[in-house]
């Protein structure tokens, strides 16, 4: 069956687009249109729909042709055949049209659009930008600031913002086909003018160049260190003084130099890896699912009324349990202040609110919870508090219920054991703010159910969560590895370092915060009372923790007591150098016989990085993560890894994993093998030239 059609109704041609399940843009949806506009030419059609079957208009690329020769016709020439097109074209736009699919209806001469469709230009978010036009078209319709607004952040916007903007010409409701062929009958009525975009031009003088500096810098702080966002603006400057050939040009000059990155090809990395970390390998694909309508969530605090908060806003009932009256107050009053926060950035409107806020409700009574489908715990990190929960709630939940703990590292086989339904158990835990971040670790137990874990993972997708399952542990995936890096970073500063090095290598690699700034914004207390519960073994050498734990000793436990590795001002957070900290780390040093030496840029950031790399090698030899794309899905969406790097695992394959495995032979012999022990599978895939990726893929 071909996936174009074209017929002839009235004066009006149709051409049919239905390539399931969203019209990609494939080749053969390419050659199609191209044959039909050949057609519609000297036929005795006056006007053109593009229409699209199932759900959605063309919402995008074909990603299967990612990293592909481009194979003729290109999206680029189907533009080009639309917009010089010697009739009328019109553009019926449902569901969502993207990317290269927003950039074909850009090129039709009109536009009209279901009110519920959405537009836009996601390429930035791919390492990428709009290679067909789109960088040119959308500041010709739209204006220049609207349109860089519009590309660098790739974000959809709906049909009545597009309206506003220019980008579409009409919103109808109803039957699209019908409307679009009635619109395309008065275009012809009206004898209209063929409105090619590419014709319009720009007055210089609306978008001077003090412009374009203004909105590189601030790209610049938004997207640090990647390269789309800077080479969209000045393609966006080009559509101002160039004329349309010339624009497109210099569009497909830096389109091509994108595509070829290390940085797009991470970030398509990561595209790829989300959805394939939603796959359970050994899931027998008839596993049955349970349904979740109403939840409840053990403790108030920050994270149970944020776990909370992620089941109200997709509708799903919510109750939470605290322990007294006054503690479930406090927590639903935290709830409807962090509501009211995303009330007030304009991301949820009060009437929004105010329906989540109906679905939480509160109880102090387990016996509360006896009909609900799950139960999440979300208490103090105390294993033998948690098995205190899951022994009441095995007596009051109902057969069937799911029971899932949040805990960040406890073995949660030992919590299911506290239970007589261990296949019902399992780990959900999510990463702080839990109504933010996207990441959800599922951890499965020893007994825990095909059947939970497949609804796990499904319902992670229903609260927009992105989902990566991981066996017992300590840690898991993520905190067993972040651990690590930790670690590394206390190695550097008392072997020689201080907090404002480590903090601004790591910041200028990528990754959000340095790691002793999170530390302090986090709470270093809260790793201080972990370790209180941990062997000697656990712990590791003192020289991994002995300067958090002097300076939480001393009080000083980060942002919240106004001190910690740095000085804040109580009242605007502002960071300071605080002379103590550096005196506190050489008299430490001093004690633990550490003699102290520059260590540069470089080795900060490899050691750090390769001690996630190593230790996640060791996750994988262990089964403990399914796949190498996994662990960089942990850490790009719990963690903030950069993205643009494509994750430790990805990363360390761009590094290649030779020259990964003999800088850790070096820390080896320079530290000694209990810090630095080279993995197995890190040590195998250097020797044999492989990366992470190769092996993950013989593996699946």
């Amino acid at each position: 069956m071909s996936v174009v059609s074209y017929e002839i109704k009235n004066t009006v041609g149709i051409i049919r687009l239905n390539n399931p399940p969203v019209n990609a843009l494939s080749y053969a949806l390419r050659e199609g249109i191209i044959d039909a506009l050949d057609t519609a030419q000297s036929d005795e059609s006056k006007a053109l729909v593009i229409y699209c079957e199932g759900r959605t208009f063309i919402a995008g690329a074909d990603i299967t042709e990612f990293g592909q020769p481009p194979k003729e016709p290109t999206t680029a020439m189907v533009v080009s055949a639309i917009e010089n097109s010697s009739k009328p074209v019109i553009a019926a736009i449902h569901g969502t049209a993207l990317g290269g699919g927003f950039e074909v209806a850009l090129a039709c001469h009109y536009r009209c659009a279901l009110s519920t469709a959405k537009v836009g230009l996601p390429e930035v978010k791919l390492g990428l930008l709009p290679g067909a036009g789109g960088t040119q078209r959308a500041p010709r319709l739209a204006g220049v600031e609207a349109a860089l607004e519009l590309i660098t952040t790739g974000n959809p916007i709906t049909a009545s913002k597009a309206l506003d903007l220019n980008l579409v010409d009409r919103v109808v409701d109803g039957d699209l086909l019908s409307a679009a062929t009635a619109y395309a009958q008065e275009l012809i009525d009206s004898n209209a003018e063929l409105k090619r975009v590419g014709d319009i031009t720009i007055d210089p003088a609306s978008a001077p160049a003090e412009l374009f500096e203004k909105w590189r810098k601030t790209i610049a702080k938004r997207t640090r260190g990647q390269i789309s966002p800077q080479h969209i603006i000045s393609c966006v400057e080009a559509a101002v003084h160039l004329p349309l050939v010339e624009g497109l040009a210099k569009e497909r000059k830096y389109f091509t130099e994108c595509v070829q990155s290390e940085q797009s090809t991470a970030m398509r990395h990561m595209f790829f890896s989300e959805r394939l970390s939603a796959k359970v390998k050994d899931l027998p694909k008839d596993s049955s699912v349970r349904d979740i309508k109403t939840v409840g969530v053990i403790g108030g605090g920050t994270m149970g009324g944020g776990i909370a908060m992620n089941f109200a806003n997709v509708g799903i009932p919510v109750k939470i349990l605290e322990i007294s009256d006054e503690a479930l107050q406090r927590g639903l009053d935290l709830v409807r202040k962090n509501y009211q926060i995303t009330v007030s950035k304009g991301k949820l409107s009060q009437e929004g609110m105010e329906q989540c806020l109906s679905l939480i409700s509160g109880t102090t009574s387990y016996n509360d919870l006896a009909g609900l489908d799950l139960i999440i715990e979300a208490v103090f990190e105390s294993i033998d508090l948690k098995k205190e929960v899951f022994a009441k709630l095995d007596e009051v939940c109902k057969p069937g219920a799911i029971l899932a703990t949040n805990t960040s590292y406890q073995d949660v086989n030992i919590i299911a054991e506290a239970t007589k339904r261990p296949e019902d158990v399992i780990g959900m835990h999510f990463f702080s703010p839990a109504n933010v971040m996207k990441l959800l670790e599922v951890v499965r137990c020893e007994k825990t159910s095909d059947e939970v874990i497949n609804t796990t993972m499904k319902l992670a997708k229903t609260i927009n969560k992105i989902p990566a399952l991981a066996r017992v542990c300590y840690g898991f995936i993520g905190n067993r590895m972040f651990r690590n890096y930790i670690s590394e970073t206390q190695r550097c500063l008392i072997g020689g370092s201080s907090p404002e090095q480590i903090d601004s290598v790591m910041h200028a690699w990528g990754m959000a915060m340095g790691p002793l700034s999170v530390n302090d914004l986090s709470g270093i207390d809260i790793s201080y009372t972990a370790r209180k519960t941990q062997t000697a073994e656990q712990k590791g050498e003192p020289a991994s923790y002995c300067i958090p734990d002097a300076l939480v000793e001393m009080g000083r436990m980060g942002q919240k007591t106004g001190a910690g590795y740095y000085r804040y001002d109580r009242e605007t957070r502002a960071k300071t150098s605080d002379p103590v900290t550096m005196q506190l780390v050489e008299d430490l040093a001093e004690k633990h016989q550490i003699t102290r030496r520059p260590i540069s840029d470089q080795e900060i950031s490899d050691r750090l990085i390769f001690a996630l790399v190593n230790e996640g090698a060791n996750l994988l030899s262990e089964g403990i993560a399914q796949r190498p794309s996994d662990i960089d899905v942990v850490f790009a969406y719990g963690y903030a890894f950069p993205v643009f790097r494509g994750g430790p695992m990805h990363y360390a394959d761009t590094v290649g994993l030779k020259k990964v495995y003999e800088s850790i032979c070096e820390y080896r012999d320079r530290y000694g093998e209990d810090i630095w022990k080279p993995a197995p599978l890190l040590e195998q895939l250097a020797r044999e030239g492989k990366t992470f990726k190769e092996w993950g893929e013989e593996q699946e």
